[in-house]
């Protein structure tokens, strides 16, 4: 009688625990952020040209700044006022006038030859003009600023209405007219001759001592 096969147990393999699995699903989910996040900050990056170039996109800004003065005279810069000469002629009629504003046209800084009248038959002025030869452009309009800016400005006449015919070495002429006739320029301070006031400084007096000599009482 034969005795019955025993069956074989089959062999199972563990089934993978649940912690196991998180942990692969947070790997992936990792490397998967990872690639996404590059990808990201790739298109966000700064455009470039076809030649490989980085683009500057900002625009530059700036202000703009008027420079038209009051009476349509442009403002100059840069201009050494020490460069140029300038002839004042008196054609407003007032005595004495050209004189006064050689003087503090001088004491503002400027080389001014010494004053004169217009020639004979000329006109009187109304209005100061300011006048200049080929090339002292920027110098008349720099003169014409410091004389306020509400004045003539233009080429110099030809011949030149001046007593002595001649402008000598100045390139800028002023044609003093009856409207600053004695008026006294921004910054010029004169005295009622024409003459510049002087500026005085007070000098400390050295400080002194007095020695007094012990008196006695004879006996």
């Amino acid at each position: 009688m034969s005795q019955p096969r025993s069956r074989g147990t089959r062999s199972s393999l563990p089934a993978p625990s649940n912690v196991t699995l998180g942990a692969v699903v947070a790997v992936i989910a990792i490397v998967l952020g990872f690639f996404v996040l590059r990808n990201i900050n790739a298109d966000s990056g700064p455009s470039t040209t076809p030649g490989g170039d980085v683009t500057d996109t900002t625009a530059a800004t700036g202000d703009v700044t008027d420079t038209t003065a009051a009476g349509g005279v442009t403002p100059t810069t840069g201009l050494v006022i020490t460069g140029f000469k300038i002839q004042v002629a008196n054609a407003s009629g007032v005595a004495g006038s050209a004189g006064s504003l050689t003087v503090q046209l001088q004491t503002l800084g400027y080389v001014v030859q010494p004053a004169v009248n217009v020639s004979a038959g000329s006109p009187k002025r109304a209005k100061t003009g300011v006048f200049y030869l080929a090339g002292s452009e920027a110098a008349a309009q720099n003169v014409a600023e410091t004389l306020g800016g509400n004045v003539e400005v233009g080429a110099m006449p030809s011949p030149v209405p001046l007593e002595t015919g001649t402008l000598k070495e100045a390139s800028v002429l002023i044609l003093l007219g009856t409207d600053l006739s004695n008026k006294e320029l921004a910054g010029a301070a004169t005295g009622g001759n024409g003459a510049a006031t002087p500026q005085t400084t007070a000098v400390p007096l050295p400080a002194t001592t007095t020695t007094v000599a012990p008196t006695t009482t004879a006996g």
